[in-house]
């Protein structure tokens, strides 16, 4: 059974045994309906119990459900929290684990609600396109207030025990589940339930109109372009102004609405995507990861001391090695001042930090690291010091010591050359800023072994990233592609388009920053110089603009300057007449007629090239699969979620528009912006990626 029934004295005790995480499928709804009719049935029982069996309450619907005929046939969730609402006998909700989307607005429906300490709540839907569709936007103000309830369901976010307490969605916390839950039924039974939760008004009557308004202006500045957060916000909104029975019906149209959109559909694709790039097919099931307990980095400027800062806030000791007292001290220093303004920010405790810099140690020799599981070497993109590096980490560290590079381009086959156990070394490419960027790209040589590749990809989920596996090659899976999204930009502007067009239609796509606007953030004279390492691997057949040379001619270094492609006033960016004579120059320069763009074209100019580039990825073998590629471009470089990855939207958009655009700029490009035999195929067969 699904749900198992019992008596305890008075009170029936539903529990959910649905493995592995009582997702609300029709088998549970179909137990929980038949187990409360059994105890409001029965004379003797007094009050009902829900909880589940295993290690956590309802973690949500279950999603492999949606828009099957299951997910249709009766009894529907609404059903079940009906007779939990109309029950004339007390019914409380007992949580452990986490009471998630669907499972946290069973638990609405109870007259009450109690946890253990460890359990957590929150409704995720957003993170999927989609918003509670069952009471949940019309229950929550009606328990916590208004500008909670806008905070929770906009986020998505989990909250522990004590939070959910002290907002008042829970009602108690309880030290044993089941005793507990049983404990709290009695007590209502003795002092009288609560009303329903949808019977609650007085936390939605007379709310300022201005909450509404204030909270849609600043959600649409981090939502960018996301339907369901403003989605929700009305529905709470109606929750308000609307009688109950009005809202729940609001917010099902709402939630009907969210279901058909396509962003639904590219949130539900990203969500298994992220599942999907932990499986590494060649990986044999007799491989079990081994822990990862102890670090080493090697570097303790900007990004190894993030790198550092990742391993100590998830509880692993690391040593941060540097070439001077001087260097250990800058770095720990840039450590404890990131540590401070999280504190400030109040995203960090104190004693969190003084946690995180207790697990932290700084050394200037090798011999001094002493041994470890895992060292990751963060030095500046120089094959020949990372050479120099590996071949001391060899000679001091244990024969079962992980060496990985936090390399982001360079051949992980050459540095491990440099060490006499290349099975042993890997890529763990972190992004900046590690502590912040979710993406962990690890980086397969071609003697990495399998127990390796386990280790470092279990890791990921160990202090919070999402892995993907990357084959090795010239920047691996997201920076081989970047240079074509950069470079069909600086294209576009020799050709006619300014800056202020392109960064608009990249950031109205949902990127987190148009490219050109990251150029100025991340420094023009740090672009020559890699430009001018680029030049010189060119094939014969391609060419780069050299508008960005030009602008720093002119020192526009970007905003530390406070011009670049445009002018700087603190960090607002304003069109500037200047950057565009220069631009121009270089467009006469280049014997290039300027002309218009429309957005469409800039749009599909910006990513077609460099989707073209990840399909060589996949008949390369770079990529294991295209999912994996959105998942590395969402986490590694602000690609909206929303979207679903390059992949994802090249295909819902047409991937014969992609091998048009590609087929247009390849005579002009050179020989490697040529289309993809893979997405040549694909099109010709109409077909997608997942017969790749």
């Amino acid at each position: 059974m699904s749900v198992d029934y019992a008596i305890e004295g008075d009170v029936a005790v539903l529990t959910i045994n649905h493995p592995p995480v009582n997702a609300l499928s029709l088998v549970v709804r179909e137990g929980l309906k038949a187990g409360i009719q059994k105890g409001l049935a029965d004379q003797n029982v007094r009050a009902i119990v829900v909880l589940g069996g295993g290690r956590t309450f309802i973690a949500g619907a279950d999603i492999s459900e949606f828009g099957t005929e299951k997910s249709r046939q009766g009894p529907r969730l609404q059903d079940i929290q009906r007779a939990l609402e109309t029950s004339p006998k007390p019914t409380v909700a007992a949580i452990h684990g986490t009471a998630l989307g669907g499972g946290l607005e069973i638990a609405l429906a109870c007259h009450s609600r109690v946890a253990v300490a460890s359990a957590k709540l929150g409704l995720p839907e957003v993170k999927l396109g989609l918003l509670p569709g069952a009471g949940g936007t019309v229950r929550t103000p009606r328990l916590i207030g208004v500008e909670a309830a806008l905070s929770l369901v906009t986020s998505g976010d989990h909250i522990p025990a004590a939070k959910a307490h002290s907002l008042g969605l829970v009602d108690a916390i309880i030290d044993d589940l089941r005793s507990g839950g049983v404990a709290y039924a009695r007590k209502l039974v003795a002092e009288g339930a609560p009303p329903p939760v949808i019977e609650r008004n007085e936390k939605v009557t007379g709310v300022d109109p201005a909450l509404f308004r204030d909270f849609r202006e600043k959600t649409a500045k981090k939502s960018r372009g996301q339907l369901a957060p403003a989605k929700i916000i009305d529905c709470i909104e109606a929750a308000c102004t609307k009688p109950a029975a009005e809202a729940l019906a609001f917010e099902t149209a709402a939630f009907q609405e969210l279901f058909q959109s396509d962003q639904r559909k590219a949130l539900i694709h990203y969500f298994f995507a992220e599942r999907e790039a932990r499986k590494i097919p060649d990986i044999p099931e007799s491989v079990q990861p081994q822990k990862i307990g102890s670090v080493a980095v090697i570097g303790a400027g900007l990004m190894g001391g993030g790198i550092g800062m990742v391993f100590a806030n998830a509880g692993i000791p690391v040593t941060l090695l540097d070439v001077s007292d001087e260097a250990v001290a800058k770095g720990r220093g840039i450590i404890e001042k990131n540590y401070a303004t999280s504190v400030s920010r109040g995203s960090m405790t104190q004693a969190r930090m003084d946690d995180a810099l207790d697990r932290m140690r700084f050394v200037t020799k090798y011999e001094d690291i002493g041994p470890v599981d895992l060292v990751v070497e963060a030095a500046f993109e120089d094959m020949d010091l990372k050479k120099k590096i590996f071949t001391e980490l060899d000679r001091v560290m244990p024969d079962k010591t992980i060496l990985g590079s936090n390399t982001s381009s360079l051949n992980i086959d050459e540095i491990a050359s440099a060490t006499k156990r290349p099975d042993k070394v890997v890529g763990v490419h972190f992004f900046s800023p590690a502590n912040v960027m979710k993406l962990q790209e690890n980086v397969r040589g071609k003697a990495t072994s399998h127990q390796t590749l386990a280790d470092v990809m279990a890791l990921a989920k160990d202090i919070g990233k999402v892995a993907v596996l990357a084959g090795n090659c010239d920047g691996f899976i997201g920076n081989r592609m970047l240079q074509y999204y950069t470079g069909e930009a600086e294209f576009m502007l020799e050709e006619g388009a300014t800056p202020e067009q392109i960064d608009r239609v990249a950031e109205s796509f949902g990127m987190a920053m148009g490219p050109l606007a990251m150029r100025d953030l991340a420094g023009m004279d740090t672009s020559v110089r890699i430009r001018a390492i680029r030049r010189k691997t060119l094939p014969p057949d391609e060419r780069m603009t050299d508008i960005v040379e030009r602008l720093v001619e002119a020192g526009r270094y970007g905003q530390k300057t406070g011009k670049g492609y445009y002018r700087y006033e603190g960090r607002t960016r304003i069109a500037d007449p200047e950057a565009i004579a220069i631009i121009e120059d270089a467009s006469r320069a280049a014997g290039v007629k300027r002309r218009a763009f429309t957005d469409e074209e800039v749009l599909y100019r910006l990513f077609f090239p460099m989707v073209n580039e990840a399909a060589k990825e996949l008949e390369e073998g770079i990529a294991i699969r295209a999912s994996d590629i959105d998942v590395v471009w969402v986490n590694g470089y602000g690609f909206p979620a929303h979207r679903g990855g390059p992949m994802f939207w090249a295909e819902q958009v047409g991937l014969d528009k992609v091998l048009d655009t590609s087929r247009e700029l390849a005579p002009r490009r050179g020989v490697r912006w040529a289309p993809a035999k893979l997405l040549e195929r694909l099109v010709a067969e109409g077909k997608g990626w997942s017969k790749a």
